[in-house]
């Protein structure tokens, strides 16, 4: 007679089913895999351009005033949660450099910021469902730069609701003024621009 699994074991084995899947796919197919609740995302960002120019300019800027012990990390690890089934990726993680001593994917209850600079071909995955799982992670402010419109949104202070934890702040901003991320504020200026 067998015994089916409950549902916390049957998560577990499809999360991980699904994680082998991206670890397998990563180095053979272009562009950035995430896991969500909802499953498997893939995100066919362009490698180059004024995603990555939006990205490299706002860590630069983050790492002039924040303390030397603190970076704005791009790369891996990823973050990973896996009792919750999630795994994200983010453009920036403002990080504690001693938080980054890990051998797989980094806690994201570790992280002080996700900062995410929105892709041309799914500006969803940024605006829905990172804001979604962002909270859900525990990671205390996300900031979202979109080059589609120049304008974006730094989003701070989980909150429970019914739906589960969301940020309860939330302050736009467009592209040529200032923003505060945590305790740091940065130019906008200069950012560039989807055509």
């Amino acid at each position: 007679m067998a015994i089916a699994p409950d549902d916390a074991q049957r998560d577990s084995v499809h999360y991980l089913a699904m994680r082998d899947i991206v670890e397998q796919m990563q180095d053979s197919v272009p562009g950035k895999f995430e896991i969500t609740e909802e499953g498997i995302v893939h995100d066919m960002m362009a490698p180059a351009g004024p995603h990555e120019l939006t990205v490299l300019r706002v860590r630069k800027r983050l790492e002039k005033v924040m303390p030397e012990e603190l970076v704005a990390h791009t790369g891996t690890p990823d973050v990973e949660d896996t009792p919750r089934g999630i795994l994200r990726h983010p453009d920036i993680m403002v990080i504690a450099e001693t938080d980054m001593e890990v051998v797989t994917s980094v806690d994201p209850r570790t992280l002080i910021a996700a900062i995410e600079v929105v892709s041309r071909s799914n500006p969803d995955n940024d605006w829905v469902s990172k804001m979604r799982d962002y909270p859900l992670l525990g990671i205390p402010i996300y900031a979202i730069f979109d080059p589609r419109t120049g304008t974006g949104a730094v989003l701070s202070e989980i909150h429970p609701t019914p739906e589960g934890p969301r940020y309860a702040i939330r302050k736009d901003f467009v592209y040529g003024e200032d923003v505060t991320i945590g305790e740091w504020t940065i130019s906008t200026d200069a950012l560039p621009r989807y055509a």
